[in-house]
């Protein structure tokens, strides 16, 4: 028994060291540090990375355990929070769990409800939280209440609330719209005025080819005094629609419903953004394309054709959608 204890230290005492200088951690910082997957991992080298990053040790003992012995399938992409004094086979660990930051992401002009559905799948929110979010956190302030929740893509902490989040989301439109603040104040168009007109622009366009066509267009309607005849105004009064859809298609009788959104029936902008557009739509607003037009129409190819009259503009329902 004795000789068997014996050996059993002896090889602790031979081991550990060589255990340690192989798997043990790098620094004794515990400082957290945001280790990030990306999104696309294709190309990425989840080893290399960590010792580039200095969170284990660069040597080929580790490198030949962890590419034979590790799973590294299932890891996620995502934010990890690591220290440097964490043990090689911990961040493994860590790294095969459940992340602390999640990619979200969304490119298209969407209402609030539907970026609020997104980040409930994502950070895993409850239907109070999204309630909130719609309600409270949206609605700071009246010029916040749609429009500034700006499409991009976001590493979000997952123990972020619906309050955190909406700031995060219009400090990034703060900083796209920066650079264009000033030439809004030179054009004497107030910043919410200019959002109202990108998000319809948004909503219209059916690619950017025919953005700043579109937002001449809707300037000359709003010059003339004309109702802006939108669909996509009706679209956001009705909301989400029996299907469990945003933006689905209307009827003529839904053009009658008197809501401060209708643009058939009130003349002028909506009251708000009717979602939140990109800087480009911001842009396009700002710098619309000289035109007489004031009708236009989308062929079933999506090729933008307009009209300066009615009359040519039931021509051109007749030649490109008939």
């Amino acid at each position: 028994m004795k000789k068997i204890l014996i050996f059993i230290l002896f090889l602790v005492l031979v081991i550990s060291p060589f255990y340690w200088y192989y798997f043990g951690p790098v620094g004794g910082s515990k400082e957290t540090e945001i280790f990030v997957i990306p999104k696309n991992l294709e190309g990425f080298n989840l080893v290399q990375k960590l010792e580039e990053g200095k969170f284990i040790k660069k040597n080929k003992v580790l490198e030949y355990y962890l590419n034979t012995f590790v799973f590294f399938a299932d890891v996620k992409a995502g934010g990890y929070k690591l220290n440097r004094n964490m043990w090689a086979l911990d961040i493994f660990k860590k790294i095969n769990g459940k992340p602390d930051l999640v990619w979200v992401s969304w490119s298209s002009c969407l209402r609030k409800e539907q970026v609020g559905e997104i980040l409930t799948e994502a950070l895993g929110w409850n239907s109070d939280e999204l309630n909130k979010w719609n309600i409270v956190y949206t609605n700071s302030k009246p010029e916040y209440f749609e429009g500034v929740y700006y499409p991009d893509t976001y590493l979000i902490p997952v123990d972020k609330n619906g309050e955190q989040v909406a700031k995060r989301l219009i400090n990034r439109f703060n900083e796209k719209f920066a650079p264009l603040a000033d030439k809004y104040v030179a054009a004497n168009i107030r910043w919410v005025t200019g959002l109202k007109i990108a998000s319809l622009i948004a909503r219209e366009a059916a690619g950017i080819n025919d953005m700043k066509l579109i937002s001449g267009i809707i300037w000359n309607r709003l010059d003339k005094g004309m109702a802006l005849q939108i669909d996509a105004t009706m679209q956001y009064t009705l909301g989400k629609n029996s299907e469990g859809k945003w933006w689905g298609s209307i009827d003529l009788k839904e053009q009658k419903n008197d809501s401060p959104y209708n643009s058939y029936l009130h003349k002028g902008l909506p009251p708000t953004p009717i979602c939140s557009p990109n800087v480009d739509y911001i842009e396009a607003a700002l710098n619309p394309e000289e035109t007489d037009c004031l009708f236009y129409l989308h062929d079933h190819f999506k090729q933008i054709h307009c009209a300066v009259t009615y009359e040519e503009h039931l021509q051109n329902i007749k030649k490109y959608l008939d």
